[in-house]
C-alpha cells in the first residue's frame, strides 16, 4: 500500500464530507486540516484533479476527493489524523 504525501513528506487525508470535486473543509476546520494548495496553472494528472475552493484558490484531490494534511502531524510519516472523528482518512493506493 502506498500512503500518499506532500512535497514535504506529510500524510495527506480525505474528509467523508466532501463531495466529488467539492470541498466542504472551511474556517476552523481548514485552519486544522490545511488544504493541500494547487498553483492556479496545475492541471490535473491521472488520479489528481484540482478542485475550487469558495475563496477561489485551488486545492488538489485524489480521485476527485480534495485531499488535506493535519496541524497535528509534527513530521513527514506522522499520520495521527487517521480515523478522526471517523470521517478523516489517509490517503493511499493498493
Amino acid at each position: 500500500t502506498k500512503i500518499y504525501t506532500d512535497a514535504k513528506g506529510m500524510t495527506l487525508y480525505t474528509y467523508d464530507k466532501d463531495s466529488k470535486g467539492k470541498s466542504n473543509c472551511y474556517d476552523k476546520c481548514a485552519a486544522n486540516w490545511p488544504p493541500l494548495k494547487a498553483a492556479a496553472s496545475a492541471k490535473a494528472d491521472d488520479e489528481w484533479s484540482v478542485v475550487k475552493r469558495t475563496d477561489g484558490t485551488k486545492m488538489w484531490a485524489y480521485d476527485g476527493k480534495p485531499v488535506y494534511t493535519f496541524v497535528k502531524d509534527k513530521k513527514a510519516g506522522d499520520m495521527s489524523g487517521d480515523g478522526v472523528a471517523g470521517v478523516w482518512h489517509v490517503v493511499k493506493a493498493d
